[in-house]
């Protein structure tokens, strides 16, 4: 099994602000924490390269683009909202994270590598065609998709959201599309107040989104109860040719942003039952990139769990789940 590893230092220049949860020890602490796994030696590492602008036009207008790179280059503090904070390399950064997920989809996609993980910030998928939100100024899992159909020939991606907060940017970016299966678990009623049960896509898409709006309090035996009721049946369904992960990890209990109560284990088990999907129906093929998560002692170690599965050091017994921290 080989798993590769986006990650770059340039990921840290991105500056939203003293105070801002979504900050560079995210993934300063992060890759610290992975460097020093026994199995880190097996990852293979890769840098990003700058995206191609086309490739982000699939998903977003030009006019959003346009004005965030005019935003940090003018030196604004954010971007559309206050909570998309920014600075001068921003811009610059985000490209990087966009990239990122392209390089790595290539990767899976030319059977290079198995499987893969971007260490990228900032996040995507609260980004919407004509507006940044949530911390997001591009929409990276969403671009992903696109590029796999177009660049690939791929007829059919699942996105697979488990990040706390639903991803309004990725739902709206494919809610009339049969060909992208978009699949959220997230703490509802909660930011960004989309993502209810009903919201099941329009037109020739409806079918095609999957919410699952989990209560407060909501943990690993919750979570697992859908998983098999609702998602696995759903994706299994609709048999994608890719999977495609927004790994967020603010769903954890001690994270401090909202209030769903999965342990450190639990990723495990979602990462490996998402990884059995792809050996069902995609040759194996997944990529996962990073959302949220923010609390900056558990997200190292979700990381290292969820990147654990992927190389194949930690199986079924490792991925038990529920009471496992």
């Amino acid at each position: 099994m080989t798993t590769a590893l986006l990650y770059d230092p340039r990921f840290l220049d991105h500056d939203p602000g003293r105070g801002h949860p979504e900050r560079r020890e995210r993934l300063e602490r992060s890759i610290t924490h992975i460097e020093a796994q026994p199995w880190a030696g097996g990852l293979r590492r890769v840098t990003p390269p700058r995206v191609d602008p086309r490739w982000v036009n699939e998903v977003h207008s030009l006019d959003l683009m346009r004005r965030a790179e005019a935003a940090c280059l003018r030196g604004h503090s954010y971007l559309d909202v206050p909570d998309v904070g920014i600075c001068e390399q921003s811009y610059e950064v985000a490209m990087l994270a966009a990239g990122g997920a392209l390089v790595l989809g290539d990767q899976v996609m030319r059977g290079e590598v198995d499987n893969a993980f971007s260490l990228s910030r900032p996040p995507g998928h609260h980004a919407e065609r004509d507006i940044a939100l949530g911390f997001c100024l591009f929409n990276n899992a969403a671009i992903l998709a696109r590029y796999l159909q177009r660049e690939h020939g791929l007829q059919k991606v699942l996105v697979l959201d488990w990040d706390v907060h639903h991803g309004n940017g990725t739902q709206h970016a494919f809610e009339d599309d049969p060909s992208v299966l978009y699949v959220s678990t997230h703490q509802y009623p909660y930011y960004p107040g989309t993502g209810a049960a009903h919201e099941n896509g329009t037109g020739r898409g409806v079918g095609a989104t999957l919410n699952c709006p989990m209560p407060a309090g909501a943990g690993d035996a919750e979570y697992e109860e859908t998983f098999r009721t609702r998602i696995l049946p759903a994706v299994d369904a609709f048999a994608p040719e890719a999977v495609i992960l927004s790994a967020g990890f603010d769903a954890h209990r001690d994270d401090p942003l909202a209030g769903i109560a999965l342990s450190t284990g639990f990723f495990a088990w979602m990462t490996l039952r998402m990884m059995e999907v792809a050996d069902r129906h995609a040759g194996g093929r997944l990529i996962s990139l990073l959302e949220g998560g923010y609390n900056l002692e558990r997200l190292p170690e979700c990381i290292a769990a969820h990147l654990e599965v992927l190389c194949g050091a930690r199986g079924e017994h490792g991925a038990a789940g529920a009471g496992s921290d």
